[in-house]
């Protein structure tokens, strides 16, 4: 394996810069940084320092051949190096949240904190019926000759609630439609051969795992199974929303973010 290079990332310096809390915010296999604005607004109009990054293969950055969930937590684990703080908490979606778990194996003491949306800590067996429809259903459309914008709308539509609207909602579907098709394809590949369960009982600092109630690709009640393994974690299942909570109901899922920073951390959190 190649070694892996700092991702693409940006800064939002707020209050206190580096001596608060700085929340580093991984986007999932469907997305970009630009998708969190919600998020980062909410962070820092509380003082937080918020560090938003494109994942190895996202962005401006090259695919890398090697590209796979350890690959990336060791370029997350690089970046904490270089931009972490005295109180880090590691925020991932998704995929994201596969790669913030894998990067406990590379730094520990560089993470006192996570927040784990819609994710799980393994996928299970690649050849699973379930794992190849997850598959399927992703690339048969790009397979078919559709483009990753034709196809991107309407595969999110069905990870999400019925009716699902507003500007996050926009912003994520606009996000995941500029991506790369072979990032796309790298991506899904990645998530299938995922497998961290071993890392659970060793990650001894707060988690909040929050699921989305009607989220058929990382179920609640899957992940209610991942928290009860983490020894310091807290659950949430959202209600009316599926795998994208954060965007399909953003000011409740901003409310449990920031009580969940100024609870644990709240000689750290702005006023």
């Amino acid at each position: 394996m190649s070694q892996p290079s700092c991702p693409d990332f940006s800064i939002t310096h707020a209050q206190g810069h580096a001596s608060g809390v700085t929340v580093f915010m991984l986007h999932g296999a469907f997305g970009a940084k630009e998708y969190w604005r919600a998020q980062i607004q909410a962070l820092a109009h509380a003082g937080h320092r918020v560090v938003a990054w494109d994942a190895p293969g996202y962005g401006l950055s090259a695919l890398p051949a090697d590209f796979s969930i350890d690959y990336c937590a060791q370029a997350l684990a690089e970046l904490l190096r270089r931009e972490g703080g005295t109180c880090n908490v590691v925020m991932g979606h998704s995929m994201g949240g596969m790669i913030a778990q894998k990067a406990w194996a590379y730094a520990p003491q560089r993470i006192h904190g996570y927040v784990l949306s819609a994710t799980s800590a393994a996928f299970g067996k690649s050849d699973g019926d379930w794992q190849k429809e997850f598959v399927r259903q992703r690339v048969a459309p790009l397979d078919a000759g559709r483009t990753l914008p034709e196809h991107a709308p309407g595969m999110l539509r069905t990870m999400m609630a019925a009716g699902a609207e507003g500007p996050a909602v926009d912003l994520l579907i606009a996000t995941v439609s500029l991506m790369r098709e072979e990032t796309f394809r790298a991506a899904v590949a990645a998530i299938a051969t995922y497998e961290g369960r071993a890392l659970l009982p060793t990650m001894q600092v707060p988690v909040l795992c929050v699921a989305g109630e009607l989220d058929r690709t990382a179920p609640a009640e899957v992940m209610a199974k991942m928290a009860a393994k983490l020894p310091q974690a807290q659950f949430v299942a959202l209600p009316g929303v599926g795998h994208f909570g954060w965007a399909e109901q953003p000011d409740t899922f901003n409310k449990l973010l920031l009580q969940f920073l100024s609870h644990h951390f709240p000689s750290r959190s702005a006023a």
